[in-house]
């Protein structure tokens, strides 16, 4: 795993539309994301022996009220080398440098099953854009204590 570099965003993208429905762009995770570029350092790749890209994983910050966040995702694999642990690979070694880096929370829209082994649980206080389904937002604690008392809207970065 390494770090994504400017090389690797169209292979990234295309990988993302290849493990994504059509109109990914369109759901409101995307618009936290307009104009905000990914965190350096916590974006990463994976290739195989050959140089072939396995998968990827971005996180972008944004903001809960007056409280910092990272937002996960996406995280894909290549259908080719899906079930191989890989998606859990890139998100333990990938947010072992976001503490460093002063983050605290992580938090992303996702399935409870799968995410819940990488310690995410449900946010009940945290409202991502419409239309969102609310059980999908799940969060991690960096530091502990980290979400305690983190409550409101989710919104860009930049605003």
């Amino acid at each position: 795993m390494t770090p994504e570099s400017a090389q690797d965003h169209w292979e990234v993208e295309a990988l993302y539309d290849t493990c994504f429905a059509p109109g990914r762009e369109a759901l409101s995770s995307y618009r936290l994301r307009d104009g905000v570029p990914p965190v350096s350092g916590l974006s990463h790749v994976a290739r195989d022996d050959d140089g072939i890209l396995a998968g990827a994983i971005r996180y972008w910050p944004i903001r809960i009220g007056a409280a910092e966040a990272l937002l996960l995702g996406p995280v894909a694999v290549h259908p080719t080398r899906q079930g191989e642990g890989l998606g859990g690979l890139l998100i333990e070694d990938s947010l072992v440098h976001a503490a460093p880096l002063g983050w605290t929370r992580v938090m992303l829209v996702g399935d409870a099953p799968y995410y819940e082994r990488f310690g995410f649980t449900l946010l009940h206080d945290v409202v991502m854009p419409p239309p969102t389904n609310p059980a999908r937002v799940l969060g991690r604690d960096l530091v502990p204590g980290a979400w305690q008392g983190i409550a409101g809207d989710v919104t860009s970065w930049l605003l």
